[in-house]
């Protein structure tokens, strides 16, 4: 199946769809780094830049659409006058010109857990029907990655977006699509500490200076407990470079005479290796980029195993499709996505 990916960031989503044996032909992202990440471990057929000055027709053809966006806010205001200018200025507001205008058979969506309730659960209830309104039925369920083989506790919103005819189709024959349902890690066969790197920089390891206000539980009136050692680990973040407190990221105790002889203790940060091992990227994965911008980029990235259980989950039903070329489905152009309208 060709597939076009969006936000692809280092390519976490399409190297799961990759090792289902999907085809990535485009992929985008804005940022620099990631896209050279993407470049030196997928391929070089990434284009770096605002997928909302890229032309339509530089896009090709697909037949799946993937992409983790980022969310922004969707205004209430002036609803009166439909789902542009609700959408107008946003994200996904790219998305959905692109989906209108390529009505790929499937549409997989990423987004953070909390997209369910940002605005009150507008933000989402206008992507749904914005999706519905193009052609698409709408699946969504928050997976967990620790459920699917890596140590590291990472929830997000997915939708799974099918055109209405396959839906329908599938239907006949007693077929729905089911997202995987994957099972729980045992931590003590697959945890944090087995996936940690030996002989590590002395860079990582706090100071001792620094330690207490990492360790510390919260200041004034907040308390969170922090905790290190986890079997499983936090959800990695993007800002993981500044270090937050251990009620937030994750460190681990590894003694290392390198360390020591630094007069640094024997608590360290995890390296970004080790975040990419949590995002279940594979061993072989070159990280060409600074620590700050590899943490940003695992950080913010979709976790390969979880899409490609999505990837697989979506195999399972695409070949009961007796009619799946791409074919134009008279869609009235419900949305009329000019900006002077």
């Amino acid at each position: 199946m060709s597939v076009v990916s969006l936000f692809s960031g280092c390519g976490g989503m399409d190297l799961g769809f990759i090792n289902a044996g999907y085809n990535i032909v485009w992929a985008n992202d804005f940022d620099k780094y990631a896209v050279k990440s993407y470049k030196e471990n997928i391929g070089n057929h990434i284009i770096e830049g605002d997928i909302g000055d890229i032309p339509l027709t530089e896009i090709p053809n697909h037949r799946v659409l993937i992409g983790g966006f980022p969310c922004q806010p969707f205004s209430m205001m002036g609803s009166q006058h439909g789902f542009l200018d609700r959408m107008r200025g946003t994200l996904f507001f790219n998305i959905a010109q692109i989906i209108e205008e390529f009505l790929p058979e499937v549409v997989v969506l990423e987004n953070v857990r909390n997209l369910r309730t940002h605005d009150n659960g507008n933000t989402l209830r206008v992507i749904k029907e914005t999706l519905n309104t193009i052609g698409y039925t709408v699946y969504q369920d928050v997976l967990n990655s620790s459920n699917f083989g890596v140590p590291h506790t990472r929830n997000r919103l997915f939708l799974v977006c099918i055109r209405n005819e396959i839906v329908e189709e599938l239907e006949q024959k007693g077929i729905k699509y089911k997202f995987p349902v994957g099972q729980p890690i045992d931590p003590n066969e697959s945890n944090l500490q087995s996936m940690l790197d030996s002989n590590v920089d002395p860079k990582y390891y706090l100071s001792k200076k620094i330690l207490p206000t990492i360790l510390a539980h919260g200041t004034g009136g907040y308390y969170s407990r922090s905790e290190i050692d986890l079997k499983i680990a936090r959800p990695l973040t993007a800002t993981m470079a500044k270090m937050h407190r251990a009620n937030q990221d994750n460190y681990v105790t590894q003694p290392n005479e390198l360390a020591r002889e630094l007069d640094k203790t024997d608590v360290r940060r995890l390296t970004p290796k080790e975040c990419a091992k949590l995002q279940g990227f594979p061993k072989d994965y070159k990280i060409v980029v600074s620590d700050t911008q590899a943490y940003k980029q695992f950080g913010n990235a979709v976790t390969v195993n979880v899409a490609e259980q999505i990837a697989k989950s979506i195999l399972d039903i695409i070949p009961n499709i007796s009619d799946a070329n791409q074919k134009n489905l008279g869609v009235n152009n419900v949305l009329e996505f000019q900006s002077n309208k």
